[in-house]
Order: structure tokens, then C-alpha cells, then sequence
């Protein structure tokens, strides 16, 4: 089951209290106080695992307790701290402080593996009364209790990790493509929406090349605000680094393939991430290949000339391909892998110190 998004309650461990205890020996009859200060209280912690790919481990399970910290005790011994509770999540998760006073603050973007956080810090144990001893009172009854850990609502919104995204109307062979690039293994039907999740494949072109590729479930009119569930899928493309617009052009849809094209354009112009991020690079402004799908179904050539025209003119490179037949595939996934490569190059060089 893929999950993207969920909502958990996070609670650290309270520390341990101090302990009230006198030093008590034969011939000592007045040791003075030997109370031991309480354990802290374990945190809880957010890390991005690469052995995960969706929330659903938190679908049923959303109450997390950290270890709470052991009293003092006497002898001037400390109680034991509590342990750190880890939670695992997928890379590209986005943690939301979803608290009534928090509202939508992003607490952290967990997007590579190794990232991260502490969401909620254990409480600090109590200190026992051998702290309070002075020369004035040598035989203190003051201790402290363990203070409570940090309790936080929390919103985890996972958005894929991948290089390329294949978007396109409900129905465009992206599942198909998919499938045949990869081994990813969505489910393919000839009716709209039959890919209710965005799927990922690993695509490998020998010598050491090899990129991560999401289908993205159909975009329809409206999408960016919602319809058909369009901002969840929208925003699994908000990282990639190529885009790739699956256009049918057979005459099954019914539809025009410059319509459809100039729709998906439209919706992708138009999606801003929520809430807003100023570091969001605008979905149409990063690299865009087109690609004729179903050139195997194509009945009517003017349908594929009109579409070659429309592209010609926005300045693009067409594809003719079918996931079928596997016609026109190579020369896609090369023209991918060359975008790819470079913008890697670059967000590289971007992170290096000077």
C-alpha cells in the first residue's frame, strides 16, 4: 500500500526523579544526603531510511513513546537515561509541525538518506537531594521530580525522490512505459485512472548509468487546485529534474493531443507547493521532453502532424514511441538520461565549497 501522507503523535520520555536518601554506615551515624539525580528522558528522533518507500508503516500506528529516564538512588547514583527512539521514514519525507499553535511549520525536510531531526526532546531528570546540601543545610529532604518530555502533533508528507517524472492525461501508456524501462510493475487497464499512486522505476543503461523515473497518476483539468486528486500526485514531481509529457495520439481518447498537451502545460504552470517555498524552482520552468505515445494505435497521421507542429513551435523535441512495442524508447530514455546527467553536473557543483 502506497502512503503519502500521515499523521502522527510523537511523546519523549519524561526524566527520572532525583532521589531523597542519606548515607547511612556503621560508625557513620550522619553520612549526609546521597541522593542521585534522575535519568534523562529518552527523544524521539525523525530518519530518512533508504530501505523505505511509503508512510504506511504509520497508517495504523500513529502514537510513538520514547523511554522514559529511571529515578536517582541512593550511594549518589544517577538513574539511568532513557533511550532515543529513532522512527524511520522514506527519503523526500517533509515534516509539518501540525500542533493548534504550530499551524503548517516545517520543521525539516528529510530528502536524502542519513538526514536527521529531533522532533521532540526527552525531559530532563530531577536532581536528587545530595545537590542541595549546604554548609548552612547539611542534611537536605529537597529533590526534584523529572521534568516531562516534549509532546508534538505532526503531519509527515513524503514527496518522491526521482529524476524524471512521465505526466500526462489519465490513460497515456505512462504506466505501460513504465514498465517497459524498468522493472516496475504497475497495474495497466485501458480505462482512466487505473494508476491511483505514483509508481517509481530504476532505469539502467549499462556502463554505470542508471536514473530513478516516477509515473505520476493522470493530470486533468484543474489539477493544481485539487480536481482529481491532482495537488497529491502534483506534488511527487516537485523535486524532479526532467519532465516528460506522455501525449496520446491515437483516436481512442476523443480528445485533441494539442489540447491535452497545452492542459498538462497549463496545470504544471500553475502548482505552487503547500505551504510556499521560496527555494521552488516553477514545474514549467525545468526541462520538458514530449512524447507521442501509442504511435502503434495511431489512425489518423494528422493527428501526430498537428502535435509535431505545436511542439515545433514551443521549441521542444518530439518522441514517437510506443511502451507496446517498445518503438522510439531507447532514443526517450537516452534524451532523458542527457538531462539528467547534466543537472546532476550541476546541482553538484552548486553544493561544493569554494
Amino acid at each position: 500500500m502506497f502512503v503519502d501522507e500521515v499523521d502522527i503523535h510523537v511523546t519523549a520520555g519524561a526524566g527520572g526523579n532525583g532521589c531523597l536518601s542519606f548515607r547511612r554506615e556503621k560508625f557513620v551515624p550522619r553520612g549526609g544526603p546521597d541522593g542521585g539525580d534522575g535519568g534523562q528522558g529518552g527523544s524521539v528522533h525523525l530518519v530518512a531510511s533508504p530501505h523505505l518507500n511509503t508512510l504506511v508503516n504509520f497508517r495504523f500506528h500513529p502514537e510513538f513513546h520514547a523511554e522514559r529516564g529511571r529515578h536517582g538512588e541512593g550511594a549518589n547514583r544517577t538513574g539511568k537515561s532513557g533511550a532515543d527512539l529513532d522512527l524511520e521514514v522514506p527519503p523526500g519525507t517533509v515534516v509539518f509541525d501540525s500542533s493548534p499553535e504550530g499551524g503548517t511549520e516545517v520543521l525539516a525536510d528529510l530528502a536524502t538518506v542519513g538526514d536527521r531531526v529531533l522532533v521532540a526532546r526527552g525531559g530532563r531528570g530531577g536532581r536528587g537531594n545530595a545537590r542541595f546540601a549546604t554548609s548552612t543545610n547539611q542534611a537536605p529532604r529537597r529533590t526534584e521530580p523529572g521534568q516531562p518530555g516534549e509532546t508534538r502533533h505532526l503531519r509527515l508528507r513524503l514527496k518522491l525522490l526521482a529524476d524524471a517524472a512521465l505526466v500526462g492525461f489519465p490513460n497515456a501508456g505512462k504506466s505501460t512505459l513504465i514498465a517497459r524501462i524498468s522493472a516496475a510493475r504497475p497495474k495497466i487497464a485501458d480505462y482512466p485512472f487505473t494508476t491511483l499512486t505514483p509508481n517509481l522505476g530504476v532505469v539502467s543503461l549499462g556502463d554505470d548509468r542508471s536514473f530513478v523515473v516516477a509515473d505520476v497518476p493522470g493530470l486533468i483539468s484543474g489539477a493544481h487546485e485539487g480536481h482529481g486528486l491532482g495537488t497529491r500526485f502534483l506534488r511527487h514531481i516537485e523535486r524532479t529534474r526532467v519532465i516528460v509529457h506522455l501525449v496520446d495520439i491515437s483516436s481512442a481518447t476523443g480528445r485533441d493531443p494539442v489540447d491535452d498537451l497545452g492542459t498538462v502545460e497549463r496545470e504544471l504552470a500553475l502548482y505552487r507547493p503547500d505551504p510556499p517555498d521560496p527555494e521552488f524552482e516553477a514545474l514549467d520552468d525545468r526541462p520538458v521532453l514530449v512524447a507521442a505515445s501509442k504511435i502503434d494505435a495511431l489512425d489518423d497521421p494528422d493527428r501526430l502532424d498537428r502535435l509535431r507542429a505545436a511542439v515545433t513551435a514551443r521549441g521542444l523535441p518530439l518522441y514517437e514511441i510506443s511502451g507496446v512495442t517498445g518503438a522510439g524508447v531507447r532514443a526517450l530514455v537516452e534524451a532523458i538520461w542527457t538531462i539528467v546527467a547534466e543537472r546532476r553536473t550541476l546541482a553538484l557543483a552548486r553544493t561544493e565549497p569554494r
